[in-house]
């Protein structure tokens, strides 16, 4: 067993200082607030410790992207690095055939442990809100192809975005909640009663609130309204300060509730790369000054931050345990992962150690340090 000692800790969404936590096996065996039991084997008497940041909806990083069979490792390694102990790793729109393939290359990484698993963004998406997805290449859903996806997966999706004013979207949130997998509205058009019909199927998730999807109006509210009404749906925010403006991030905590706020960064292979041009699929991404966008248009194309920088972002606005909850203890909620998401006895000993200025100084995933 391993004894670590912070001067604060964030123990099932509650600031202790200082605290402690022990490690056998890969999990938490025990954690307290005040004096250890016994010395530590490692001490961080300035830091926080935090749970292992959650990422539900990321494409790459560090050069590297999940849509590449040789840049999966590459890219959990680079948001590792960053803090995110745990990913799910997001497809874009594709032909049926590339889709596939690059559903088995995450399924084995998942199986490998690499991943937590698959989140599939399109290609059942509106290309009246396409973003950065190819929309020559999106379609309406298709039985026989979910089918065909989930086979592939072998029970490795673990989230599906699609938009649910297409033909066919109501039985496919049913099939694919049938199957385990969490339904986000995302990249859509749809009404506000669409959006309250998809609910009632069984969608649980708003992805990327209010980007990529028809926008809020007085008499028109749209989806963006239906999602944060009910009570049921986590919505996804990116809180990188290009997506969406702090108080629109601020008012949305306030009225959700941290509990149904997940924070994702939504980054592709530019992320810790600086400027130049990337692809974020078969689409030609150009970063300038940190921002991504559609070459040659104003479109945002993903988005180049880390789980950490989000973090320190929303603690600004709403406190630590409130950051804590939303890259955490939220989205691991939100996908039926267990284990992860909070410090607790029985849970993967998945933690980031931050500094007084909440940068990363180091990571622990399943009970091994990141450079071990």
């Amino acid at each position: 067993m391993r004894l670590i000692r912070a001067g604060a800790m964030v123990l099932d969404g509650q600031v202790r200082r200082p605290a402690w936590l022990e490690i056998s096996g890969g999990r938490i065996s025990a954690c307290g607030s005040g004096p250890p039991p016994r010395p530590a084997d490692r001490a961080f008497p300035d830091c926080t410790v935090v749970p292992g940041f959650v990422d539900m909806h990321v494409h790459g990083g560090g050069g590297a992207s999940y849509t590449d069979a040789g840049g999966v490792a590459d890219a959990a390694a680079f948001h590792l690095r960053y803090g995110t102990t745990t990913t799910l790793a997001s497809l874009v729109t594709a032909s049926p055939a590339e889709l596939i393939a690059g559903v088995r290359v995450l399924a084995a990484a998942t199986r490998q442990g690499v991943i937590a698993g698959v989140h599939l963004e399109g290609p059942w998406l509106s290309r009246a809100r396409c973003g950065a997805h190819d929309p020559d290449r999106m379609r309406d859903p298709d039985p026989a192809e979910i089918d065909a996806v989930l086979a592939a997966g072998g029970g490795t999706i673990r989230m599906v975005t699609l938009a649910p004013e297409l033909p066919g979207a109501q039985a496919a949130i049913r099939r694919f909640c049938d199957a385990g997998v969490a339904v986000a509205v995302g990249h859509t058009n749809a009404t506000y009663e669409q959006t309250e019909l998809a609910i009632a199927a069984g969608a649980t998730v708003g992805t990327h609130l209010f980007n990529a999807m028809r926008p809020l109006h007085h008499r028109e509210p749209g989806p963006a309204l239906a999602l944060l009404a009910a009570p049921q749906v986590t919505v996804e925010l990116i809180a990188d300060g290009v997506h969406l403006h702090p108080d629109v991030i601020r008012a949305v905590i306030h009225a959700a509730g941290a509990d149904r706020v997940a924070l994702v960064t939504d980054a592709m292979a530019a992320a810790g790369r600086g400027d130049g041009t990337f692809r974020l699929g078969e689409v030609t991404v150009e970063v300038v000054a940190n921002v991504a966008r559609v070459q040659g248009t104003s479109t945002i194309a993903g988005s180049t931050a880390t789980m950490d920088q989000l973090f320190r972002a929303v603690a600004g606005l709403a406190g630590l345990p409130a950051a804590v909850q939303m890259t955490a203890a939220t989205p691991a909620r939100a996908l039926g992962l267990p284990g992860v998401g909070g410090l607790r006895p029985g849970h993967d000993a998945d933690l980031v150690v931050l500094d007084d200025g909440l940068r990363v100084v180091d990571v622990m995933r399943q009970g091994r340090w990141r450079d071990a």
